[in-house]
């Protein structure tokens, strides 16, 4: 399976600023995903960080994934639409993802 995955609010919680630096991990959620990793799924990480202010967020992003043991087939940083809804068949909501994974 294919699955992308955002990062804030997703596998880290944000902090206040937009220093995502700031962020913190939530280790169970990137022990899951990572456990898809391995076991043969793709996990594509997708961010709109810098998308609004046009801060090139890459290389922060990429070694804080590093730094907190992230798997993942790729990362995107970025190009994701600055968005207050994404309407898709396939989207599920962070929160009701994890709900069932407790």
């Amino acid at each position: 399976m294919i699955y992308i995955v955002d990062i804030d609010d997703t596998i880290c919680k944000s902090n206040e600023s937009l220093d995502y630096s700031l962020n913190t991990p939530y280790p169970d959620r990137i022990e899951h995903f990572n456990k898809l990793f391995d076991a043969g799924h793709e996990i594509h990480y997708w961010t709109a960080r810098g998308a609004v202010t046009g801060i090139y967020w890459y290389d922060i992003t990429a070694e804080q994934l590093k730094s907190w043991g992230v798997r993942y087939t790729s990362l995107r940083v970025g190009d994701k639409p600055n968005y207050d809804y994404w309407i898709d068949d396939k989207a599920i909501n962070v929160e009701d993802y994890f709900k069932d994974k407790k």
